[in-house]
Order: C-alpha cells, then structure tokens, then sequence
C-alpha cells in the first residue's frame, strides 16, 4: 500500500510540473508580442517615414519644337561608275604610267604596249594609198581624153564607157584604203591605254613587260568615280507613298550616311531615284541617293546607316525618348506635378529623330517628365527633382525643388528656347 501512494503522489507532482511550466511559457508569450510591434527608431530609416521618403529621378521639360519625320535604313555605298581598263590591242606592255590609287581624269594615260607591229601596218596601208590615188589621177586623164575624142568621133564609146568603169573602180580602191589607214591609225592609238572614266585607280593587276590581249579578262586596272558616290538602300513598300509623293512634287529629299555605330554623320546628300519594282521576298524597295564625297569620307562597297528625311513637322510637343515608357495598358509617361508627385500619364507618339519623339497626345508644353529612375515609382509617389548632369540633391536649394535658370545646362536652354513666356513659367 506504501508503494502505491508514493506512485500516486509522483503522478500528482509530474502533472502539476507540466502545468505549472506551459502557464509560465504562455505568459512571457503574451509580454513579448508588444515588444515587436513597436517601431524601430526615427534614426534607422525604416517604417512609414522610410517609405515616403522621396525618390530621386531625372526628369525633361515638354517643350514645343520642330522634328524630322526620317526614315531609317541600311545602306551600301556604290561607287557612280566602275570600269576595268582593259588593252584593246595585242601586245608586249613596255609602260605603266600611273601610281596604284592616283585620281585620274578622263583621257590620262594609264599604260603603253609596243607601237612598232602598229606602225608598220600604218605604213603599209599609206603606201597602199598612195598607189591608188595615183591610179585613179591616171584614169581620170585618160576619160577626160577619151570624152574629147569621142566627140570628135575619133573612138568608140564602149571605149569611154570602160574607161570611166575604171575610174569608179579606183576611186572605191582609194576609199577602201583610206579606211585601212584610219583603223591602222586606230590600232596605234590603242597602244596608249588611257583613263575612259575620271576617278581612283586601285591596284595593279598586270606589271610592265608581260603580253597583254584585248581578251584578256582581268584587265589592267580598276577605276571607281567616287566624287560624286552613290548609296543603295531599302526601304518598307508601307513607306513608299511618301516618298513618291514627294518627288512627284519637285521636292529635293535628304539622305543622311551615319557610320556603322549610328554615331557620326559622314555626308549629306540627295534622293536621286527609286527602283522600279519592290522585292517581293523582304517587301522592301530599293533607293538611290547621291553624295558629292568632296572629303572622301565614303568609299565603294561601304555599309552605312541611312536617315532619309521626308519631311520637318513644325510646332509639336516634344520630349526625350527615354520619356516614354510601356507597359500593360500602354505607352505612359510619368509626370510630375508642382507637389512633386508623379502620375502616369498614357501618351500617343508620333515620330522619332535622334533621342527625342514628338507627343501627340497626353501632355501640354512645360509639363515635367521622368527620363531616368522610372523604375523606382508608382502613381501617386513623391519625388526628389533632378535635371540632366547634375547630382540628387542639387536642386533642393530653389522652393519648388527646380534649378535657377542661369544655372541650366547650354543645351537645356537651347531646348526651351522658343517657347512662350507662359511655357516658360510653367516648365521652370
């Protein structure tokens, strides 16, 4: 019985322990919640005044302005005219009179093949000439006599007749020599290889003393005109119209040649024609401008990026590219307002040239737009103002967040230049 109790008391002690140890457990519970819903100190940077503090971006003024409608394109120059100078004679080449790369003019000797076989033939048919001419003086005597004595019925007229049948025979003698002394003559010229075309020699293909044939296929040398150079482009079929219309009115068209980066301009130059079809394959057509090249900045067989500009839209609200955003509902801007809090703004655009884009719909001249730190916001967020080349925080000393005007950027000015008083005020 002894045994039984001390089980009996132990059970009771064990129970009551367990208790005793989740109703401790349970209260420090209850002491410690409000511990971690306080907030943390103002100093950290955490809790609601960290989330309204305001964000910094970069933002652009709207502004009124002009911009290009240009149409972009890849382009490959082509050289005006190629020509592979070929010898249109047979013979040893004993000269080459020009320098690899020398600008030429039309009739500039090139190269030289022995004269000596030409100038005999030459020889040989003024010889033949000769010989006929002074036949057919001797035959024409002769039927000047024969006419007198026919008259004085001293010879038969058959014997006239023959005589001037012989007279026309050597005067078509003479003729048919006079013809072989021309195209001897023409051989001879032929053995002085001259430029057929003004511009730039290339490379030597055929060195001094070789046999040289006019069925050869190589040819002596290339030239290229490259003053004035051509650029073949294409363009969309959906862009034709506009160009087409263009021409039909007389107007000159320019075509801009940007380098491979589409960083630096190399020339400036003109629409010259359209191809008379469109490639069915890519629905592309293809374009011709024309470069006057005076710096020799293009050069045959060159890719270049091309701007043809089709016209200049006068009076349109524009913005920077980087401006302009997307997203699901659309192409939006972020506008900040004088509270300096952002919206978005759905906004329709029209052309692009260079690093801006006409607005034709959603924003009014001196309206502020975010171009740099879009990622960072939400519709209804505050903002910290910051304009192009300064750093966050410059502007903080001016009441609205703005800079002063002295202290904006040459290229900002230029950009507000033109806009009314009342587009000034309300872009500053």
């Amino acid at each position: 019985m002894k045994n039984k109790a001390i089980w009996i008391t132990i059970g009771v002690l064990v129970i009551a322990g367990i208790l005793a140890f989740f109703l401790l457990n349970g209260k420090q519970e209850k002491q410690q919640a409000p511990t971690q819903t306080q907030t943390p100190p103002m100093g950290r940077g955490s809790g609601r005044d960290g989330a309204n503090r305001p964000v910094p971006v970069t933002v652009a003024i709207a502004r009124t302005g002009d911009i290009d409608v240009v149409i972009n394109a890849l382009g490959t120059v082509t050289a005006r005219n190629t020509v592979t100078v070929k010898p249109r004679v047979d013979g040893q080449l004993v000269r080459v009179a020009f320098r690899e790369g020398q600008v030429v003019k039309i009739g500039d000797l090139l190269a030289e093949i022995d004269p000596r076989s030409f100038q005999s033939q030459l020889d040989q048919a003024n010889g033949q000439l000769m010989r006929d001419q002074a036949l057919l003086a001797n035959a024409r005597l002769d039927q000047v006599r024969y006419r007198g004595l026919l008259e004085k019925d001293s010879i038969a007229k058959q014997q006239v007749d023959a005589q001037e049948a012989l007279v026309r025979q050597y005067e078509g003698g003479v003729k048919t020599d006079r013809a072989l002394v021309d195209n001897a003559k023409l051989q001879l010229a032929f053995t002085r290889v001259t430029a057929p075309i003004a511009g730039r020699l290339g490379l030597r293909l055929v060195d001094t003393g070789n046999m040289v044939r006019a069925t050869d296929t190589v040819g002596l040398v290339v030239i290229t005109q490259t003053q004035p150079i051509t650029v073949i482009f294409s363009i969309p079929s959906d862009n034709l119209a506009a160009v087409i219309n263009k021409l039909q009115d007389n107007q000159q068209l320019t075509v801009e040649a940007w380098d491979r980066d589409d960083k630096n301009k190399l020339a400036i130059g003109t629409l010259l024609t359209i191809d008379n079809q469109i490639d069915a394959t890519t629905g592309t057509v293809k374009l011709k401008a024309e470069f006057a090249n005076s710096d020799n900045a293009l050069f045959p067989n060159q890719f270049v990026n091309v701007h043809l500009r089709i016209e200049t839209r006068h009076g349109v609200i524009v913005i920077p590219t980087s401006a302009s955003q997307r997203g699901t509902q659309g192409i939006f801007s972020y506008v900040v307002d004088e509270s300096k809090t952002v919206s978005m703004r759905p906004v329709v655009l029209g052309p692009v040239s260079g690093n801006i884009v006409a607005v034709e719909k959603g924003l009014v001249p001196g309206e502020k737009v975010v171009i740099d730190g879009a990622d960072k916001l939400r519709p209804g967020a505050k903002v910290e103002i910051n304009f192009p080349g300064e750093k966050s925080g410059e502007s903080k000393g001016s009441p609205r967040g703005d800079r002063p005007r002295g202290d904006r950027p040459h290229g900002e000015r230029r950009q507000n230049r033109g806009n009314s008083p009342a587009e000034s005020k309300g872009g500053a």
